[in-house]
């Protein structure tokens, strides 16, 4: 394991959240490198599990690789893969920076990996700084359909591996960014999917009354007694909107029955966080990598 100086992330987020076995097979594929698993983080009705790893350069590059292998073996993609915006078995692959000393080492890092991940086998798309500011929204718009027919008309191409996905296994987006938060709020009836996809839309960057950095959709969760609206979102910065603003910013519109952090969140992201707010799955990055 690397000093704590040299120590950089990668949040793989994989199109499978049902099965428990195939979820634990990935994540011994991850860690089987010597990487240090610090969490794993499933949901059924997103059919995604994220995981969260650390560890030196090297050692990150090996656990995608071994992951990606273990994703292509164990995950079908025509088998329908739920509600959340996919284009792979592997689908994102970002190497994390926790503050701006280690940028330049976490983006050499998903260079690498891209190389690596195509020559196993997986085409690979870069996203955000490596490739001129593409989201990965833009690259999964559609899904995978979409972005192969894309391909073939030739208005894009991977940046490594093959020139066309399968449509089993699909592509990966590679990037290096700084700590994502990905949080999700549950409306209290009545609110409707209806109304989580308006609150969405207002509350994302660029509504009406856009966070900075927010990145928001209105789902509905079938995998429960009973359906619920949620709003998931990603917290590019959690410096720009802190959890506390947003769930503000969504209880003006609903009344917000609880939250869930999806994998682990910086402790700063949770200033000024109402008490009165419940948080499944509340961890931090910095309590993780600590023990």
């Amino acid at each position: 394991m690397a000093g704590a100086d040299d120590l950089l992330l990668t949040i793989p987020n994989v199109s499978e959240g049902r099965d428990p076995d195939v979820v634990a097979q990935i994540a011994a594929a991850f860690a089987s490198t010597g990487a240090k698993l610090l969490d794993v983080h499933s949901d059924a009705d997103h059919h995604r599990s994220v995981y969260t790893l650390a560890g030196d350069t090297n050692t990150l590059v090996t656990a995608l690789v071994a992951g990606a292998r273990a994703c292509r073996e164990l995950i079908d993609l025509t088998d329908g893969r739920g509600r959340h915006p996919h284009v792979g078995a592997l689908d994102v692959a970002p190497l994390v920076y926790r503050d701006a000393a280690r940028r330049g080492a976490a983006c050499a890092a998903a260079l690498v990996a891209g190389e690596e991940l195509g020559r196993a086998g997986t085409p690979v798309f870069l996203y955000g700084e490596l490739a001129g500011g593409r989201s990965r929204a833009q690259l999964r718009r559609g899904g995978l359909a979409t972005l192969t027919e894309r391909i073939a008309a030739g208005e894009t191409a991977p940046d490594f591996g093959p020139g066309r996905p399968d449509p089993r296994h699909g592509a990966t987006l590679v990037g290096a960014r700084p700590p994502l938060v990905a949080f999700n709020l549950e409306l209290a009836p009545p609110a409707t999917v209806a109304d989580a996809r308006a609150i969405a839309a207002r509350i994302r960057e660029g509504g009406p009354e856009g966070l900075p950095g927010v990145r928001a959709l209105g789902i509905e969760l079938t995998a429960r007694e009973r359906p619920v609206a949620q709003v998931s979102t990603n917290v590019e910065d959690h410096r720009a909107t802190t959890l506390a603003q947003l769930v503000a910013a969504v209880a003006r519109h609903a009344t917000v029955r609880g939250c869930e952090l999806v994998g682990l969140a910086p402790a700063a992201a949770f200033d000024r966080f109402p008490d009165d707010v419940r948080v499944a799955n509340r961890r931090t990055l910095e309590d993780c990598l600590s023990s």
